[in-house]
């Protein structure tokens, strides 16, 4: 197999304007500013401070967040809290370098690694649970990819009429390819099949001969439609002596865009015209020999591979709903207790730079520190332009009653929405974790063209468990007027 080839480019950042929520709490404006927001104030006196300033800043904001925390948790508990909140808030606001985007090779090699690579995930996950079953999967598609045969697949929706009951020992003699052939005769696909999915027997095959007789029919359309992705399909249409074929080929392609013309194969039924019926198939079986058998096995590492990540993620959703709990309630307790709103977003900022911390060891991810910040923040960005902190205010405000002492009627709001903030800004991180699997460094390019849209996404089904939010939300009142009232 030739060396995969790497190829590589460096992403200059850019800061687009973004639009700017109006109206918010002290919260949004620190956002804004903490981020570099472009139109920020607060941001641009931050910008132009001398170096020891962020330090400074960080320091008192430190302070303030280790006095207020440590009343709010155990004593010896505070001392860590605080320091954790000073180190990840100095990792957030520090300035970040650029990174390179690479982009990965698509080889038969690397696939089996990026494999082999989840298998060492699920058992960091799940320890034993299901190993040997996957690593199963992965020897048979090793064993296959060796085979020297290449393999085609004869498929249809429904059995053969009675004269076309020869036709598998028709084509096995009319191929005339120069490699081991194997002919797969599976059974029929079936016109009405629940969730259409294919066998594995031709889903595996080099290549899959479709065997129709027009019109093309809605079954058929839906399993062709079905196929595995970049398997080569040919089309077997029998047709009536002297019909038009340009106009056969015309009408399939209309009824299935996706069909390519010189693999659509017409045929009047008659053995003695099969060998030139199919010869352009026969050619493309010999041209490729090996590169086929290689090109399968990598679309199949890729099935697995694609199949393993769904199962990964659904463990990993599991595992960061806990971590998405715990970083949002110590976000909305740290701008609760700072008794400064500018410092909000210090405390907002360090607890956020710890989830992602957390995150990136979840989802194996590679970036560096660096990497990851960078990229919090073009989510950030895409959270505060779609006004979601806005739109969490204003719905609290109408469904949480509060009532106590001043300062708790005053922060908790601030603080609900920072901790909403939080769950949007920290799925639509997860999502693009998961997007990202496999990748060495981000895609800023990419990251800040997909940020509005995960955003969005995420924004939509936070709004949908809305609800829980807000009994959590309530919960976590009562639990900050207990001390305030004692």
């Amino acid at each position: 197999m030739p060396p995969s080839e790497f190829s590589s480019e460096l992403c200059e950042q850019s800061s687009p304007e973004l639009p700017k929520g109006s109206g918010i709490a002290a919260a949004a404006t620190a956002v804004a500013a903490r981020l570099g927001l472009p139109g920020s104030a607060a941001g641009r006196a931050l910008n132009g401070w001398p170096g020891w300033g962020r330090p400074a800043l960080l320091a008192a904001g430190g302070v303030v967040a280790l006095d207020g925390l440590g009343h709010l948790i155990q004593p010896g508990a505070g001392l860590v809290l605080g320091l954790g909140v000073l180190a990840g808030g100095w990792w957030l606001l520090a300035p970040g370098a650029r990174p390179l985007i690479r982009r990965q090779p698509a080889s038969l090699k690397g696939w089996i690694e990026r494999c082999e690579a989840l298998l060492v995930q699920f058992n960091n996950l799940e320890p034993g649970a299901g190993q040997a079953a996957r690593r199963a999967q992965l020897a048979e598609l090793e064993h296959d990819r060796r085979a020297p045969e290449l393999q085609l697949a004869l498929v249809a929706v429904e059995a053969p009429a009675p004269d076309q009951a020869e036709l598998p020992q028709q084509l096995a003699a009319a191929l005339r390819v120069p490699h081991p052939l194997r002919l797969q005769i599976g059974l029929p696909l079936g016109s009405r099949a629940e969730g259409w999915s294919w066998p594995p027997g031709p889903a595996a095959a080099d290549g899959l001969l479709f065997r129709i007789d027009p019109p093309l029919r809605a079954s058929e359309l839906r399993w062709l439609e079905a196929a595995p992705a970049d398997q080569p399909i040919w089309l077997l249409v029998r047709a009536a002596a002297g019909a038009d074929a340009e106009a056969i080929r015309a009408d399939l392609q209309q009824q299935w865009p996706a069909a390519d013309a010189e693999r659509i194969l017409i045929w009047s039924g008659a053995a003695a015209e099969l060998v030139a019926a199919i010869a352009p198939l026969s050619q493309w079986l010999s041209r490729g020999g090996p590169l086929l058998r290689s090109r399968s096995a990598k679309r199949r590492l890729q099935q697995l591979h694609g199949q393993w990540q769904a199962e990964l993620e659904r463990l990993r959703r599991r595992e960061w709903l806990q971590i998405q709990q715990r970083t949002q309630w110590l976000v909305a307790a740290g701008v609760l207790v700072t008794p400064l709103p500018s410092l909000d977003l210090l405390v907002l900022a360090a607890a956020n730079g710890l989830m992602l911390r957390e995150m990136a060891r979840l989802w194996d991810c590679p970036w560096t520190l660096d990497q990851l910040r960078i990229a919090a923040s073009e989510l950030a960005r895409a959270a505060l332009a779609q006004g979601v902190v806005e739109w969490s205010s204003q719905a609290l405000a109408g469904a949480i009653k509060l009532h106590g002492a001043t300062w708790l009627v005053g922060g908790a709001l601030q603080a609900l929405s920072a901790a909403y903030l939080t769950r949007v800004v920290g799925r639509a991180m997860a999502d693009m974790l998961a997007l990202s699997a496999g990748v060495s460094e981000p895609d800023l390019v990419r990251i800040r063209q997909e940020a509005p849209l995960l955003v969005a996404r995420a924004a939509a089904e936070e709004k949908l468990d809305w609800a829980a939010f807000l009994g959590q939300g309530r919960r976590w009142i009562d639990q900050q007027r207990a001390p305030a009232a004692g």
